[in-house]
């Protein structure tokens, strides 16, 4: 109950991060895009009266955990919010050659930074990518990064939002055409499981399974995923290869606490 009342209490939000938080995929009506953080954004302002929440969204796209050290956290000390996601590592794990080891120990010198200047911080596990073409075989990499997540949290008293273990996001109805980014449910399901670990009650259930659909042939899955690696794996792989990012000359999208 004390961690209910301290959720309802909040009045201002901050999210870190990359695309995650960002919110690619998930178009937002007055252009742009939306995503989790924006969502758990309105969940929490709901409980507020009409004015008095406020909300900042720094994440960019493609940022790596130094880049969100080096220039997003330093606004957390200028913010001070009641509540900051950060949500960081999965691009520098997708990298050849990471070590989740390595990447789990900055992520944790991080989240101090964080926890001396705001109120609570809420941090999410990485996604399980068992289904997903290429992606499948960094399984281990991931899995290792989020047992250190998870103890991480425990050491600095983070909520967690288990992305790994919530079952509805292995629907290929989660995701959007590139593989790499949420659909808009599937950034709703997000923000209701985020809602949930900071002690908020949801009347949708963010695990809730998906209706039945039609099975796909082999021959359609097969079909699929060459479109799905000639549309999106490979030029990504492209921009990887040539020190490229998606989010160069990107800006974020909220820097500042506003009112919702």
């Amino acid at each position: 109950m004390a961690d209910l009342l301290e959720t309802l209490d909040l009045s201002s939000y901050a999210a870190l991060g990359d695309s995650f938080t960002e919110g690619l995929n998930d178009p937002a009506p007055e252009g742009g895009f939306a995503g989790w953080a924006d969502r758990l954004a309105g969940l929490l302002a709901a409980r507020r009266p009409a004015g008095e929440f406020r909300y900042a969204n720094l994440a960019v796209r493609g940022r790596l955990l130094d880049q969100i050290v080096a220039e997003q956290i330093p606004q957390v000390r200028r913010l001070a919010p009641d509540l900051v996601t950060l949500c960081a590592g999965g691009n520098d794990i997708l990298r050849p050659g990471s070590d989740p080891d390595e990447v789990a120990e900055r992520f944790e010198r991080a989240v101090r930074t964080v926890r001396d200047h705001s109120g609570r911080v809420l941090i999410c596990t990485g996604f399980d990518t068992r289904g997903v073409p290429v992606l499948k075989h960094l399984r281990g990499k991931i899995a290792t990064y989020n047992m250190h997540l998870r103890a991480i949290a425990d050491r600095n008293d983070c909520a967690v939002a288990d992305l790994w273990s919530l079952r509805p996001l292995q629907d290929r109805r989660s995701w959007s055409e590139d593989r790499l980014h949420l659909s808009p449910e599937g950034h709703q399901r997000v923000a209701l499981l985020a809602a949930r670990a900071l002690g908020l009650p949801t009347e949708a259930d963010p695990a809730a399974a998906w209706p039945a659909e039609a099975p796909h042939s082999a021959a359609e899955l097969r079909q699929e995923n060459l479109q799905w690696a000639r549309e999106y794996l490979l030029p990504w792989v492209g921009r990887r290869l040539r020190g490229e990012s998606s989010g160069d000359h990107v800006e974020a999208k909220r820097p500042d606490l506003l009112p919702l």
